[in-house]
């Protein structure tokens, strides 16, 4: 059977007249235009419309198919509203994918008070990167950009990636071999105390140290809990270092309950972005995120 968002394509390229248009007015890719127009004349077994540079002639053919759907895709597209309104109540549901931790600190407080529903995804960057490229997700919030053509990143904010103690750990010694610029002394002294990781990202902690050491860390933390959140939490109750974002560990160092040990000899800086489709029938919710969210972080 054919599929009916072929027709759905094939009205809109027909009224609009180029495929980038019909892009625009179904909120999906231009590629994904082209396929639906090339299987629906695969289907059929005619060609539907006459490519001229960038226009879109419709074929006799293709003239007598827009006459016979135009009426029942007319009565179908407003059956199809009036099901909507009766069912969702004109209420959009956003899908938006970020770290857990960034979460709890931007947009748990407001989950509540939004004004449409969401949906919250945590995972790996290149998965949500992924997901948003596929429309399953409408906005996702990352320190990774993709090469996509379909996809704007806008940089937003920033997060210090630093190194972090509890209190209990006399960084005196430390602060003594940094100013020597002892590299081997500085790893050395490290690696003597106990560390704090988590259990999917490391990220964090590789890159602190590649960038300090030139080199892997040859060690693996002693503690492994479930988030950074409880690293931290982990650091004001106990004896031990991590490598976390400042955004997360900044009330905690203001109010004494942890110590800055290391900013590092290079500053380890991430540029966060809003990734969204170019082409989002969501504009004004995702608009709405974006503005917490630049409050919050």
């Amino acid at each position: 059977m054919v599929n009916l968002e072929w027709y759905r394509t094939f009205k809109a390229v027909y009224k609009v007249g180029t495929l980038t248009g019909a892009a625009e007015e179904l909120f999906i890719s231009q590629p994904g235009v082209s396929l639906h127009l090339s299987s629906l004349e695969a289907y059929v077994g005619y060609k539907l419309f006459k490519r001229t540079g960038r226009k879109m002639i419709p074929t006799e053919r293709g003239k007598i198919l827009f006459n016979v759907i135009s009426e029942p895709m007319a009565k179908l597209e407003e059956a199809e509203k009036t099901f909507q309104k009766s069912t969702e109540k004109d209420t959009p549901t956003v899908s938006v994918g970020m770290c857990f931790e960034t979460f709890q600190i931007t947009l748990e407080p407001y989950v509540a008070s939004l004004p449409f529903n969401m949906i919250i995804s945590f995972g790996e960057y290149p998965e949500m990167i992924d997901q948003l490229e596929k429309g399953i997700l409408d906005l996702i919030i990352t320190p990774h950009k993709s090469s996509s053509t379909s996809i704007d990143f806008e940089a937003f904010s920033s997060e210090k990636i630093l190194l972090v103690g509890s209190n209990s750990i006399d960084i005196q010694d430390f602060q003594n071999i940094v100013a020597e610029q002892s590299l081997g002394q500085l790893e050395e002294w490290l690696i003597s105390h106990k560390w704090f990781g988590t259990t999917g990202d490391m990220e964090h902690l590789f890159r602190f140290w590649r960038l300090n050491f030139g080199k892997h860390p040859d060690f693996r933390p002693n503690f492994i809990v479930p988030n950074l959140h409880s690293i931290v939490r982990c650091l004001k109750a106990g004896n031990g270092l991590a490598v976390v974002p400042d955004f997360l560990c900044r009330e905690e160092i203001k109010n004494n309950q942890i110590q800055l040990v290391w900013e590092g000899k290079e500053l380890l800086e991430n540029t966060l972005y809003f990734g969204s489709k170019k082409l989002n029938s969501k504009k004004d919710e995702i608009a709405h995120l974006k503005s917490l969210l630049k409050d919050t972080m």
